[in-house]
């Protein structure tokens, strides 16, 4: 992974913390569900904006909301993104 695809792991990571904080959802679930939709666009946002830039395998994982997969390629050193 180079610098290039940083802000899409750090926005990949936080939908994963979002996701894993059961005790936000359970106590609010509606500011839960706003905050994954928020990251979730977001994604989709940078992905919009670096599909030009984006190797086709990553593309694929982002166009199929396909992020914990988008994540473990970002996060495999060896991974061509």
């Amino acid at each position: 992974m180079n610098a290039f695809h940083e802000p899409l792991k750090e926005l990949l990571l936080r939908r994963e913390h979002i996701i894993a904080d059961h005790a936000w959802r359970d106590r609010d679930p509606d500011a839960h569900l706003d905050a994954l939709r928020t990251v979730s666009e977001e994604i989709s946002g940078w992905a919009e904006t670096h599909r030009a830039s984006a190797g086709a395998k990553l593309r694929h994982f982002l166009d199929n909301a396909s992020f914990a997969k988008a994540l473990a390629m970002l996060q495999d050193d060896s991974a061509k993104c």
